[in-house]
């Protein structure tokens, strides 16, 4: 009786092994529901200015400007607002004010007003 529940068990990994380095059965894993194409709607620089702190956020526009070590001026169609890229976050690129980007964040809203806290950026 052991033998054959040890028989069963090496069968039944090795075919849920199989399938599995297949691919097949498996799934691409993340959310789908309320509030997931929400999270993929961007948004403006106007609008960014009047959301609540910790809303997340994405934005297409350009830098154009340095204010600070990390803070920067991003400019879109809608107007301007502040962001705040910390140097691990640049990932090596290289951008110009010509450059278009897209920034994924969250906004930031202390004493000194409205900011994007940028978690990445990619050149577009």
């Amino acid at each position: 009786m052991k033998k054959l529940i040890a028989l069963l068990f090496c069968c039944t990994a090795f075919v849920a092994g199989s399938a599995f380095a297949s691919g097949a059965g498996t799934a691409p894993g993340g959310f789908t529901g309320p509030g997931a194409a929400a999270a993929s709607a961007i948004t403006s620089a106007r609008d960014a200015a009047k959301m609540r702190d910790d809303t997340r956020v994405i934005m297409r526009g350009h830098i154009v400007k340095q204010l600070d070590k990390d803070k920067y001026l991003f400019q879109d169609s809608s107007g301007t607002i502040r962001i705040e890229i910390d140097d691990d976050k640049w990932g090596g690129l290289s951008i110009t004010p010509d450059d278009i980007v897209e920034i994924r964040g969250e906004i930031d809203v202390d004493r000194r007003g409205v900011e994007v806290d940028v978690d990445s950026i990619v050149k577009l």
